[in-house]
């Protein structure tokens, strides 16, 4: 749970209230979905607008420069890894870049 108030005050220090709201939209969307594809993301959006808007409101989210990995997601790493582990301990990440099959 102290993960997702640390996830939450990030968010809202990084990013504006609809950007934060539309990002909690899109974890939703995802999990019930189950796929990463705009057009059906766009599709199931509870936005009361257009599809072709909902769609592209969804590809400017995912294109703002606040969600790029140094700027956003590193520093929530940094502060998971220094609340989980003790400073002087040794760490080591394993990151898999293998890119799934397509369907």
């Amino acid at each position: 749970m102290e993960f997702l108030l640390l996830y939450e005050s990030h968010f809202k220090q990084s990013l504006s209230n609809t950007q934060v709201q539309t990002l909690k939209m899109l974890v939703w969307m995802l999990t019930f979905q189950k796929t990463v594809k705009i057009e059906r993301l766009a599709a199931c959006c509870p936005l009361p607008i257009k599809y072709q808007s909902r769609r592209r409101h969804i590809q400017r989210f995912l294109k703002l420069f606040s969600l790029s990995l140094p700027i956003f997601w590193f520093p929530i790493i940094q502060a998971i890894i220094n609340q989980e582990f003790p400073h002087d301990s040794q760490l080591i990440l394993t990151i898999d870049r293998t890119i799934g099959e397509k369907s």
